[in-house]
């Protein structure tokens, strides 16, 4: 059965926009891992870590979902 075109952009599109905001959850750490902390700001930190770890996630999933429908339609399997 061959995956439509359509079908293919709007999964590779869910991928980029998965790690668009991966990268997005990366940076916001990273600006709170480059500071002084207090108390607040280690609980910013941790809570910015989660997220990170939740957009990868996110990301990883679109990722196989596009690498599946690709090798269906490539390969057909």
């Amino acid at each position: 059965m061959a995956i439509e075109v359509t079908e293919l952009d709007a999964l590779q599109a869910k991928y980029k926009s998965a790690v668009d905001d991966w990268v997005a959850t990366i940076r916001a750490e990273e600006a709170l891992a480059s500071v002084n902390h207090t108390v607040a700001e280690i609980d910013s930190w941790e809570h910015a870590a989660y997220l990170e770890d939740a957009a990868r996630s996110k990301a990883k999933a679109a990722k196989k979902a596009y690498e599946n429908a690709l090798r269906e339609e490539f390969f057909h399997f």
